[in-house]
């Protein structure tokens, strides 16, 4: 039999709920209109998790291959998703140690792809992102 949820956990279940429609309502408005990554249609520049949305698919459909072509790090998810579950039994210290060790390893493979001129995953064409085409439109 499952213990019964007090007030403040459901709150926070609700809210976690929440949180996650959400940024999946986001995510479907930036497909239906193209935008895809909001930071590379801004910018013209990928971000370190670009391709993970990708990779998440290919997962999905196990292209296993495709998967880590477009995200080394998408094999970590669960793991990383694992350890935020798992955070109030986790120290601190230990939570801090993964959070360096994650941020630095999407860090290191961002710099590595992003300075790979082969690699069309991860592009950096600031004259294709809105922010500099729209000045550009207006100033020139």
């Amino acid at each position: 039999m499952l213990p019964k949820l007090t007030k403040e956990k459901k709150k926070e279940l609700l809210n976690a709920a929440a949180a996650v429609f959400a940024v999946a309502l986001l995510y479907l408005i930036f497909h239906l209109t193209g935008i895809g990554c909001p930071i590379h249609f801004l910018t013209g520049i990928s971000c370190p998790g670009c391709g993970m949305t990708r990779a998440l698919f290919a997962l999905i459909c196990l292209r296993f291959s495709d998967a880590f072509y477009y995200h080394p790090l998408i094999y970590a998810m669960p793991f990383a998703l694992l350890a935020y579950l798992l955070r109030r039994r986790i120290p601190k210290r230990v939570q801090r140690i993964l959070l360096f060790t994650f941020i630095a390893l999407f860090v290191t493979i961002y710099l590595v792809r992003m300075c790979d001129p082969t690699n069309d995953v991860v592009v950096f064409q600031p004259e294709q992102g809105f922010i500099l085409r729209t000045i550009k439109f207006f100033f020139t």
